[in-house]
């Protein structure tokens, strides 16, 4: 097994390289600006986005997730603040997966965001 990655380092990567997809598109390399993060929650979170926007007062949902995000407040995101985001759809998923189900030794998950009735 030497030299192959596991699935858990294989996810991992695939976080990154998603990242870095969509922060090549415009200006600067390694940010996303609100054009490119609003392209990466709507392709690769539309569970997650479609969770969160509950909003019929016609307000920008992923623009005030960005603002939150923001912690230096340059209006771009960094990897560093966009993985605070990643954690939060991790843990809304492991909570989905969880509902109904009781959280015991050698429990069962439902799915998670996204995965629609599969059971895991």
């Amino acid at each position: 097994m030497a030299g192959e990655m596991s699935v858990f380092e294989r996810s991992l990567n695939s976080i990154v390289e998603a990242f870095h997809q969509y922060s090549r598109r415009e200006d600067n390399n390694d940010t996303l600006n609100k054009k490119e993060f609003k392209l990466l929650m709507q392709k690769e979170l539309p569970s997650y986005l479609k969770k969160v926007d509950r909003n019929e007062d016609g307000k920008d949902v992923v623009k005030d997730i960005m603002e939150d995000l923001d912690t230096n407040l340059d209006n771009e995101l960094s990897f560093e603040e966009a993985i605070m985001l990643f954690s939060r759809v991790i843990n809304a998923s492991h909570e989905t997966m969880h509902q109904g189900h009781h959280r015991g030794h050698d429990h069962s998950h439902g799915p998670g965001l996204g995965q629609g009735s599969q059971a895991r």
